[in-house]
């Protein structure tokens, strides 16, 4: 008797349905943290029913992608980031069975679903780590191991190595008589990727997950994946403002940025594209993490990377930042991306302070504008399309291993928690996240006011704000239209997207004072626009006809305009 499992239906659907290679190339990617979701069964933490429930407000919002932070089993050291088993779901968060209803029902609502990978290291619980400290073959070079190095007849680490998390980088375990590599957590030990059955290991966790309808893959922190064959001392950084055993105190020549990633990452893509090829199934998505240069990020895309993601809003810009700075870096990454490759443009994520923190509510939202009208992939991370802020912790309430292992005076400097709160979803108990008034952390007290519910009822919000920017995104212009960056009048950033008779501009005033500016000047646009969106309700309503060659734009405010061909076509 043939038995029909939910991932022979994927396959089915699959190989019945035509393949659309650019699937991603004007994608919304949606980063949810399941911890912090939605709480199905009343824990105080989120899990995959949770998530379930919710899916249909991530087709709302026009999102064409979810990309879930790591739900593999885990001992939750670093909150799934230490795995005890690449093919297995954590405890908390659910079941196998619960997963593959999630894939269903997001398959359903035409949203592909992307997994959070974690290649680097594993948890010593894993299975491989407990065979490593043994030696069993050929689990006993899964890891890297090094011998101590002896200094007036007193055991040392192998090297100066540090450990993101503080200290070194370095354990030492009495059974096996050596110390084993762990560049974050010593929860974390690193895998050993210069060893070919590791290699093909982690080969069959990617396949294990496309078998069961994984659309792609984000590749966590791949830039650490390997390690300087000789295991040099990495020089100091020469600073006196942090601990010496802070990560940052060192120059991280010979523990990130190694060549041999680009070869692992090109074997994978490969991989991935087999697997479409053989399903007849839309190509897997690659995104990768990789604080890095310029230049290294760029040739992600030619290892595989569909996303390599672009942090320039994270790490290059902030709240004093200039149009011309915002100019100069657009300008610089939509110039680098190879021919056939689209950029990105990554608002926020669970590990750095929300997009309105970083920027204030204002800016947050230009921010938002300029990712969703820029050419390509825009990922926004769950909260950020309400506003959603950062929740001060104190030391106490701290469970972040970065955070606490950085010690109370400088918990706050590392700390993810203020980023991770539970979404807010209501002003019920605990912002509608659970039905526990005690939640893994705490809820920002905000809430009341701060929520969905609220929000969808309000005339103008973030979340008005972003439906109708999700509705300008899916338009053909921003899909494949042109695009001209220009400065007007030292605070003003003009964007424009053109394509045929439609025109959309973005106009971003960074000044502090009202800025009329002659866009005709620098841009090539109609000389009669209609004012689209205005995050200023003093503006001009939607609908209201203004002439380009002088447009007066509010103070730290931004509005788009539109071709009135498509303000028409979308308020008809």
């Amino acid at each position: 008797m043939f038995r029909l499992t939910i991932t022979s239906c994927f396959l089915l659907v699959a190989l019945s349905a035509a393949v659309d290679v650019n699937w991603y190339k004007n994608a919304i990617v949606y980063q949810i943290y399941p911890r912090s979701f939605k709480d199905s069964n009343g824990d105080g933490i989120g899990d995959l029913n949770g998530i379930t429930s919710k899916l249909e407000h991530i087709k709302d919002i026009g999102a064409t992608a979810l990309w879930l932070s790591p739900i593999y089993k885990s001992p939750q050291v670093d909150f799934g980031y230490d795995i005890s088993n690449f093919t297995d779901i954590e405890p908390t968060y659910g079941t196998l069975a619960d997963f593959d209803r999630l894939v269903a029902k997001a398959k359903s609502l035409g949203l592909k679903v992307i997994l959070d990978f974690v290649p680097n290291h594993s948890s010593p619980e894993h299975p491989w780590f407990k065979k490593s400290i043994q030696r069993i073959k050929p689990y006993d070079e899964y890891y890297v191991w090094r011998n101590a190095r002896m200094v007036n007849g007193t055991r040392q680490p192998p090297n100066n190595w540090l450990s993101n998390f503080g200290g070194s980088a370095w354990e030492w375990n009495n059974v096996r008589k050596q110390y084993y590599l762990h560049q974050f957590a010593i929860g974390q030990p690193d895998l050993n990727y210069r060893n070919k059955g590791l290699d093909q290991e982690i080969k069959n966790v990617f396949t294990f997950w496309m078998n069961r309808g994984v659309d792609g893959f984000r590749i966590d922190a791949i830039n650490f994946m390997f390690e300087d064959i000789n295991f040099r001392n990495e020089p100091s950084a020469n600073r006196t403002d942090i601990p010496k055993d802070d990560y940052d105190s060192l120059v991280h020549i010979y523990t990130l940025d190694q060549n041999e990633v680009y070869g692992t990452l090109s074997s994978w893509r490969k991989l991935m594209n087999d697997h479409s090829n053989r399903t007849k199934s839309d190509p897997r998505l690659i995104l990768t993490e990789a604080y890095t240069t310029h230049e290294r990020t760029m040739k992600y895309y030619g290892a595989g990377s569909n996303v390599p993601f672009n942090f320039m809003f994270i790490t290059s810009l902030n709240n004093q930042s200039t149009a011309m700075d915002y100019k100069n870096l657009i300008d610089s990454w939509v110039k680098s991306v190879p021919s056939g490759n689209v950029p990105n443009w990554v608002v926020g994520n669970h590990d750095n302070h929300r997009v309105a923190s970083r920027f204030g509510t204002g800016r947050a939202n230009m921010i938002i504008q300029m990712a969703m009208v820029l050419p390509g992939i825009a990922v926004i991370y769950n909260g950020d399309e309400i506003g959603m802020v950062d929740r001060p912790f104190t030391y106490k309430e701290t469970v972040d291993p970065a955070g606490c292992n950085a010690g109370p005076s400088r918990y706050f400097v590392k700390s993810r928690d203020p980023e991770r709160t539970p979404f807010q979803w209501d002003n019920t108990t605990s912002a509608g996240f659970s039905n526990s008034t005690k939640t893994w952390l705490p809820v920002h007290p905000n809430y009341k006011t701060l929520n969905l519910a609220t929000e969808k009822k309000a005339a103008n919000s973030p979340y008005q704000l972003f439906k109708q920017l999700m509705n300008i995104k899916k338009r053909p212009v921003i899909a494949r239209g042109s695009l001209n960056v220009a400065v007007l009048d030292k605070q003003v950033l003009g964007i424009t997207r053109t394509l045929g008779s439609e025109t959309v501009i973005v106009m971003l005033n960074f000044g502090s004072e009202p800025a009329t500016v002659n866009a005709r000047a620098s841009l090539k646009v109609p000389l009669a626009m209609v004012v689209h969106i205005a995050d200023v309700d003093s503006y001009p309503r939607p609908g209201t006809m203004v002439f380009t060659n002088s447009i007066t734009i509010p103070a730290s405010s931004s509005v788009i305009y539109t071709s009135p061909n498509i303000y028409r076509s979308m308020n008809e």
